[in-house]
């Protein structure tokens, strides 16, 4: 969800300020959750706690070190509004979904309300979400022990994962559904990360110092089976190889199968191109 720091907040406040009030009486974060929705047209699920002396600020900076430890993309982090927005990672398989992260206090209570929004066709049991959202929130602190965890956590970056496996033309899709939906946060999702692809040689060429190899990638209208609900177009895949590939980079032809894991150094959305580093054959 990209829109401005205050229209965010103030669309998220009055939902989470309604759904506090009817938990505030909940002992814990178990007895708070919330599951809403279907697989078919999305399911939600939401939590919360209240914590004594805990100012939005302070519930996120502390929320952005728990969840950067566990490997959650950080999408927007407005410490001072009291919202953020992480995705559960990606994998090969499972598309990334958002979660919402709202914080507020009253009379000196806080409430950190967190929503999972999972797409249409995604499925998590209620039990492993429950378990999931309420391991984070349970170790929100109130107090000089919450302001000083939210120090710390004000400043983490989410933990490297490992590459993530995927073919050229899955790869390709993903991109550009994404970059249909919001094309101002593919670099937030996706840079820095290493990924794993295997698909064929488009073509060979030299950049300078750097050889540059491209994908094939089939326009939407060219490919045998076409996916419901894809993308119009498609996401150009290039690898800027490592130092020391000169020599298996000269061996390459178009058409060749090629396997090379590279980390996401940069996106056009116009040109509808996505750019990997460093990239090597994988192993």
């Amino acid at each position: 969800m990209h829109i401005t720091p205050r229209f965010r907040l103030a669309a998220a406040l009055a939902p989470a300020m309604l759904f506090a009030a009817g938990t505030a009486n909940a002992a814990t974060c178990e007895e708070a959750f919330v599951k809403k929705g279907n697989p078919i047209t999305g399911l939600r699920f939401t939590g919360a706690v209240t914590v004594a002396d805990l100012p939005p600020a302070v519930a996120i900076g502390q929320m952005r070190g728990i969840v950067a430890a566990k490997g959650y993309d950080i999408m927007a982090d407005e410490a001072e509004y009291g919202s953020m927005l992480i995705e559960q990672p990606m994998t090969g398989t499972v598309r990334a979904f958002p979660i919402q992260i709202t914080a507020t206090q009253t009379g000196g209570i806080g409430t950190v309300v967190m929503e999972a929004k999972l797409r249409a066709g995604q499925s998590v049991g209620s039990d492993a979400a429950k378990a999931e959202m309420c391991s984070i929130l349970n170790q929100i602190k109130g107090g000089k022990a919450g302001a000083a965890a939210a120090k710390k956590g004000a400043t983490a970056t989410t933990v490297a994962a490992a590459p993530v496996k995927m073919n050229s033309l899955s790869f390709s899709q993903q991109v550009s559904k994404d970059t249909e939906r919001n094309a101002a946060g593919i670099l937030t999702r996706y840079k820095g990360k290493q990924f794993t692809i295997d698909g064929l040689v488009d073509y060979v060429t030299k950049d300078g110092k750097d050889f540059r190899v491209g994908y094939k990638i089939p326009q939407p209208y060219e490919q045998a089976i076409r996916l419901p609900n894809q993308a119009p177009f498609k996401t150009d895949i290039v690898c800027y190889m490592a130092p020391g590939q000169a020599a298996y980079s000269l061996q390459l032809k178009p058409n060749k199968s090629i396997k090379l894991t590279g980390t996401v150094e940069d996106f056009d959305e116009y040109k509808h191109v996505i750019w990997l580093k460093d990239c090597r054959p994988a192993q």
